[in-house]
């Protein structure tokens, strides 16, 4: 029987966070007028894609490493050269 969701050959956590470098991490408000914060997940410590995460925060440009909580969640994007749209990132005048 296959497990549930497999992706590249391995089988993905059936309950919890996962991600891929490159996926964006939304973090919901600590306070009610919050609007919270997101951030591109830039590095994994797990085969698995679990956290904790390395993110680059949005707002400040810094990496920090996050165990993400209930209020958290992945926008997941294609892996990179699968031919499918991936997250479009500004281009850089020199």
């Amino acid at each position: 029987m296959a497990a549930i969701g497999e992706r590249e050959g391995q089988e993905e956590p059936r309950a919890g966070l996962w991600a891929r470098v490159g996926d964006r991490l939304i973090v919901g408000g600590a306070t009610v007028g919050d609007e919270g914060r997101d951030g591109e997940i830039v590095g994994l410590h797990h085969p698995d894609g679990t956290p904790p995460f390395d993110v680059r925060w949005s707002d400040t440009g810094r990496v920090t490493e996050v165990f993400p909580g209930p209020d958290a969640r992945v926008q997941h994007f294609p892996p990179h050269g699968t031919g499918e749209a991936g997250p479009v990132k500004a281009a850089t005048r020199s």
